[in-house]
């Protein structure tokens, strides 16, 4: 994927595909990403965890990454997943975060627009992510990009000791 230079002050940044030298970064911005949501105490991301999906034999996700100066300040996850509805793949967001001072720059809309980009490109029936109900500034950002917030709709996930007793064979309730 080529640099996408962009600037909408005078300092410029890029946006580019992560590489395995980003993974500090990746998990740094993962970090301060839980910060910002209360949800630290979650996280268990590490270059070694995250590297194989990202850039392993068989990776499962994707990271657009951006470039600030020297540093990265600002990373988008994402990885595809499909509509039985559409019959087609779709591109989800699974996080976007930008350093808290580099905010106000344009690098969140432009890497929503360079995902909503590489989902038109692919083929992709949608561009989909969730957003924390009280993240109200992140949704009305969303809804001025022409996101449809679908309140209707809530997540349903199985984790930790309850996944963990699935996989052996005790799950079910």
């Amino acid at each position: 994927m080529p640099r996408m230079p962009a600037s909408t002050d005078s300092a410029a940044f890029a946006i580019r595909a992560a590489e395995p030298r980003d993974l500090d970064a990746i998990v740094r911005l993962i970090g301060r990403l839980a910060e910002f949501e209360h949800l630290s105490h979650l996280v268990q991301a590490t270059p070694e965890k995250l590297g194989p999906h990202l850039f392993g034999p068989r990776p499962v996700a994707e990271a657009l990454v951006v470039d600030s100066g020297a540093q990265v300040v600002g990373f988008a996850l994402f990885f595809t997943n499909f509509s039985t509805f559409l019959a087609r793949p779709g591109l989800y967001l699974e996080d976007l975060f930008v350093e808290p001072e580099q905010r106000g720059r344009g690098i969140g809309k432009a890497l929503l627009t360079r995902l909503a980009e590489l989902a038109a490109e692919r083929g992709c029936g949608r561009f989909e992510w969730s957003v924390l109900d009280w993240n109200a500034d992140a949704i009305r950002f969303y809804e001025r990009m022409g996101a449809t917030v679908m309140p209707e709709w809530r997540i349903c996930r199985i984790a930790g000791d309850t996944l963990a007793a699935y996989g052996a064979g005790r799950g079910g309730g």
